[in-house]
């Protein structure tokens, strides 16, 4: 019972660290092709190239603003990133609904039961 809540809580978390890559409310701004990014910014969005092109301009500057960080990070932070922004890639317009309310639901939550849940999440990748 244990592992399953902490398979779900992990899951969930997970899901809301995803959403907060990708939720925004930045005003729209030109257009900007894949083939106009730098390699840095192509690197770091490697997962969304093919859907690129068909996002939405405010996710397009989030993820761009996102991907600006991405070459100081560490090996492991960088594949982390790139795993995250692939699941999220391959979620279906539903299942990104389902995560920004699950996002939104756990923000509610008091800060210090979230970093409880994050440390017990941590804890068992660990295991």
């Amino acid at each position: 019972m244990q592992k399953i809540l902490s398979l779900r809580i992990r899951s969930f978390v997970s899901g809301l660290l995803i959403l907060s890559f990708f939720t925004c409310s930045l005003a729209s701004a030109a257009s900007q092709p894949w083939q106009s990014l730098s390699s840095a910014q192509q690197e770091a969005l490697a997962p969304l190239a093919q859907q690129w092109n068909h996002l939405p301009e405010a996710q397009k500057q989030h993820l761009l603003s996102t991907a600006e960080s991405y070459p100081s990070l560490s090996p492991e932070q960088k594949q982390r990133f790139r795993k995250r922004l692939s699941v999220w890639s391959k979620l279906t317009p539903e299942q990104r609904n389902a995560a920004r309310e699950k996002y939104q639901a756990f923000q509610k939550v008091p800060a210090d039961t979230r970093e409880e849940v994050k440390q017990m999440i941590r804890k068992n990748q660990r295991e």
